[in-house]
């Protein structure tokens, strides 16, 4: 090796590099220059090298950061706000109806921080997300240092955002245009679920996804409801309906898909559709388990996500990878169905992949910008460590991430924000609920 001096050196106790499941590296150290993975070194080859910082975690699992496939960050400040509710009784009596009161650039932007620094403190370094206001979710992602993809609500009916589809779209597409090139910040176009948009509109999406080559990022057989009234509606399944529209294809991140045939699962398959599994979510509306094993299985993508705080509702990906694998389990009462090291492959490197950028995060690896994340398993929780990999699954809480790096930057450091104010996070989110109450 030639260059020896890097910008920070990372040694710790234990690396999941993503790469081969159940691969665990012991003792080893990543050399990072310019916000990338340049070197992977041995104990042995460290020795001849310096850095600005070094970095050892004695006792901790360096991994890759996690990639939250489906959130709604904005909504943290409706967080616990309607539980316990139906689906469509808790959109349409409750969220909605608080929604068309209070949501502004303002909450936009606050919530979205808010849920960047709860984010951060549970491992994620990478939210695919789903909302209005977009230039306010540009300009939190850049404020906190997140990896964000930005998804452009698209609806029928008038929000205090937009009042048609047309209108979504137009103004997707100028706020767009004025973070282009952000390292950070990726647009996305996110037709919000069937039931909600036209064919017409799902077949604009399309075309302009393909023009502008952009993923879209939609609800899909979320519930057993979502599916009849469509079968009612439109005479077909909306899986079906969405096939004939053309929307079926690797762009498509399709959330939740919770209620499928063996043949919607070989239609998705066919089309390379990637998929944002929600357990918790599911679980929570009581939406159903979604057939993840026969979809691995079958060779589909699937990441995780946490959803909204409104119906989740913690952002909590540790916990999400957890209740994964073992909504698989007693879903299909197969003990075996999604292991440790799969669950942390969907909660990686599936959903780097999904958002087509696996070349450069999602497994840790050399020329991958170094998106990562230190979990401390030195605690009572985590002892005795047989296997790391079981630990992250299965033991672990997020009240052990200890460090957190965005493209090489340290985004959270023993458990503190470095890029967000957390104090302030906190009066700011004291300050909506005042005014929610108030309405």
């Amino acid at each position: 090796m030639s260059h020896r001096h890097y910008d920070q050196l990372i040694t710790a106790r234990w690396i999941i590099t993503v790469e081969q499941d159940g691969v665990i590296l012991d003792n080893h150290s990543l050399a990072i220059s310019d916000g990338r993975i340049v070197a992977i070194l041995s104990p042995a080859e460290v020795a001849g090298v310096s850095a600005n910082e070094h970095l050892n975690l004695d006792n901790h699992v360096l991994m890759p950061g996690l990639v939250n496939l489906h959130g709604h960050s904005a909504m943290t400040l409706l967080r616990g706000m309607a539980d316990d509710k139906a689906l469509m009784d808790w959109l349409q009596n409750h969220i909605w109806p608080a929604e068309g009161k209070h949501v502004s650039d303002a909450f936009v932007f606050d919530g979205a921080l808010l849920a960047m620094g709860e984010m951060f403190r549970s491992g994620t370094t990478t939210i695919n997300d789903m909302y209005f206001f977009h230039a306010a979710m540009a300009r939190a992602a850049m404020a906190a240092g997140m990896r964000t993809f930005v998804g452009c609500s698209i609806l029928e009916f008038p929000t205090v955002y937009g009042q048609n589809a047309d209108d979504y779209i137009s103004k997707a597409m100028a706020e767009r245009s004025q973070f282009l090139g952000e390292e950070l910040v990726t647009f996305t176009l996110a037709p919000h679920a069937p039931y909600t948009v036209a064919d017409d509109t799902f077949r604009k999406v399309v075309t302009l996804a393909e023009q502008q080559d952009m993923l879209i990022h939609c609800h899909i057989h979320e519930t057993m409801d979502e599916v009849n009234g469509s079968v009612e509606q439109h005479q077909q399944r909306p899986l079906a309906r969405l096939a004939n529209l053309g929307l079926l294809s690797p762009r498509l991140i399709a959330a939740h898909m919770v209620h499928l045939t063996d043949a919607e699962i070989a239609l998705v398959a066919k089309h390379g559709v990637s998929i944002a599994h929600n357990p918790t979510s599911n679980m929570k509306l009581a939406s159903g388990i979604a057939p993840v094993q026969k979809l691995l299985a079958a060779g589909v993508n699937v990441g995780i996500g946490t959803d909204g705080a409104a119906s989740n509702n913690k952002l909590d990906m540790l916990s999400e990878t957890r209740m994964g694998a073992l909504l698989a389990k007693v879903g299909t009462l197969d003990p075996t169905a999604v292991p440790a090291a799969t669950a942390i492959r969907m909660a990686t490197l599936h959903g780097a992949r999904a958002l087509g950028i696996e070349h450069k995060v999602g497994s840790i690896a050399v020329g991958k910008q170094a998106d990562l994340i230190a979990v401390d398993l030195a605690q009572i929780e985590t002892s005795p460590n047989f296997d790391p990999i079981s630990h992250i699954v299965y033991a672990a809480g997020r009240e052990q991430v200890s460090h957190v790096w965005v493209n090489g930057r340290n985004v959270l450091r023993e458990r503190k924000l470095t890029t967000l104010d957390e104090a302030e996070l906190k009066a700011r989110a004291d300050s909506w609920r005042v005014r929610i109450l108030g309405n």
